[in-house]
């Protein structure tokens, strides 16, 4: 077996797909921003600051679930420290998202 880590990052088939999320969240950051802006009514602003965090909520899973597929699967495949440090990695994202 290679030691090699994959020469792709898991989430490469799929990147036009988050590049067109990312610019509608960008878009919703926009208009959060505007309506601060308009002095919008308080729990309109804050539903859509709710949208924006689950969208980017959304858009981290995605990607953990890509790199988990992708390369914890392939460092799984080689084994002993490359093997470790990608588990370590993956856990210490999920650590954050849940604390997020």
């Amino acid at each position: 077996m290679s030691t090699e880590a994959p020469a792709e990052h898991g989430y490469i088939s799929d990147k036009d797909r988050y590049l067109a999320r990312l610019k509608r969240i960008e878009g919703q950051a926009r208009g959060i921003h505007r309506m601060v802006e308009e002095d919008t009514y308080c729990i309109d602003i804050l539903t859509q600051i709710s949208a924006l965090t689950s969208a980017l909520e959304n858009v981290a899973l995605g990607l953990l679930n890509d790199h988990l597929k992708h390369c914890v699967a392939h460092a799984a495949q080689v084994g002993g420290a490359t093997a470790d440090e990608k588990i370590n990695e993956a856990s210490a994202a999920i650590a954050r998202l849940v604390k997020s």
